[in-house]
């Protein structure tokens, strides 16, 4: 029979699956507003759930360069699914915030809005690329040098349970940037399920207090290795690879090269790839004025470097062009990121190339850039 004593910091530990209704029971006593994956109007996306059986059991996603397909199969489990269009970041920086409003008092206006209290959000089932991407945006916006308010007030209470990847998907490169498909570091719990039972590794100590008193037994080593041979497993299974070994040199001193106008050629200029993308940051801020001219809010809106108006400035527009604004998102999310936050800006996801309408593949242009070069 399974236990009941506390868990040890950092040990492997395996539950009955109907036992993680307990924990999402402990999370929501404890204040949390549990968000996972769950399956609404034929697609997948990143709701409130109540229970296991609001996960999206059974079911799993085929990509390919422009195109994304929720399958439901005959298996039981839970975690098969690869996330969709949505991602953790709008929840962590949401794609509309109040930054302040105010009231006109006489001569002098006044703050009128009061700060929210965010929720203490319970992520469940974040993967492995995922997490580097929270952790990615975590170093834009939570830097010694500058911490975004909003977005440390949602993170700091944050309670991640990640969930490593045994069936990517065919967009899926996150081992060629090193994130995936197994989980790490910086997780309350990590979790990778077999056909009968969830194996969860503790990785903080509140996840100890809230899974103390909840039936477990110790991982056994048959359990251990056959984690081990699923994780193995996903990673041969993805033949998407983009070489970094050379990024971002690569990019940077070839700016220039005739390669960023054939590329343009093709691009959309949809923002899709930007609006999809987990670390992706680029925001602007846009005033209201009430009519009587006595009230004022201003709002910070999700933007995208694809926007011809986020180039725009006086004297005309930085980036006219698609090409150039391709050649902007390419060569700061593979180039100068690293300068900038010490790491690039990918993850390997893949989500910019299931949504992109023009299948443009960022693995097979990074490919082509080099090949040009050498050439």
């Amino acid at each position: 029979m399974p236990n009941e004593r506390i868990p040890d910091m950092g040990s492997t530990i395996t539950i009955e699956k109907p036992v993680f209704n307990l924990l999402l029971s402990r999370l929501k006593e404890e204040g949390y507003l549990p968000i996972g994956p769950r399956v609404k109007n034929e697609t997948l996306v990143y709701d409130e759930i109540e229970s296991i059986d609001d996960l999206p059991q059974g079911y799993s996603t085929k990509q390919k360069p422009g195109n994304f397909r929720l399958v439901h199969e005959k298996h039981s489990r839970f975690f098969d699914i690869i996330p969709g269009a949505q991602s953790w970041k709008q929840f962590l920086f949401p794609s509309h915030t109040e930054l302040f409003a105010m009231r006109k008092n006489g001569k002098s206006w006044e703050i009128s809005s009061q700060p929210m209290e965010p929720p203490k959000y319970a992520f469940i089932g974040v993967r492995a690329c995922e997490l580097a991407a929270i952790q990615i945006q975590d170093g834009i916006f939570m830097r010694e040098d500058f911490t975004d308010p909003h977005y440390r007030a949602r993170r700091i209470h944050a309670f991640v349970i990640s969930v490593n990847c045994t069936q990517p998907a065919g967009t899926c490169f996150c081992t060629s940037m090193g994130t995936g498909p197994r989980v790490k570091e910086e997780f309350d719990v990590n979790l990778t399920e077999l056909d009968d039972v969830f194996v969860l590794t503790i990785g903080s100590e509140v996840a100890r207090r809230l899974l103390a008193g909840i039936p477990f037994d110790d991982a056994s080593g048959y359990i251990l290795s056959n984690v081990e041979r699923k994780l193995e497993h996903a990673e041969h299974q993805m033949t998407r690879k983009l070489d970094s070994s050379d990024l971002p040199n690569l990019i940077i001193d070839h700016l220039d090269h005739p390669y960023w106008l054939e590329i343009g050629k093709r691009c959309l200029s949809c923002t899709n790839c930007t609006q999809v993308c987990p670390t992706c940051f680029c925001w602007d801020t846009q005033d209201e004025m009430s009519l009587d001219g006595k009230t004022t809010r201003r709002n910070r809106l999700w933007d995208s470097c694809f926007n011809p108006g986020y180039s725009h400035q006086a004297g005309g527009n930085t980036r006219p062009t698609i090409y150039s604004r391709y050649r902007q998102w390419l060569s700061h999310k593979l180039g100068t990121w690293k300068e900038q936050f010490g790491t690039l800006g990918c993850v390997g996801c893949g989500r910019c190339i299931t949504w992109c309408p023009a299948e443009i593949d960022i693995t097979e242009e990074i490919a082509a850039l080099r090949n040009e070069v050498n050439r």
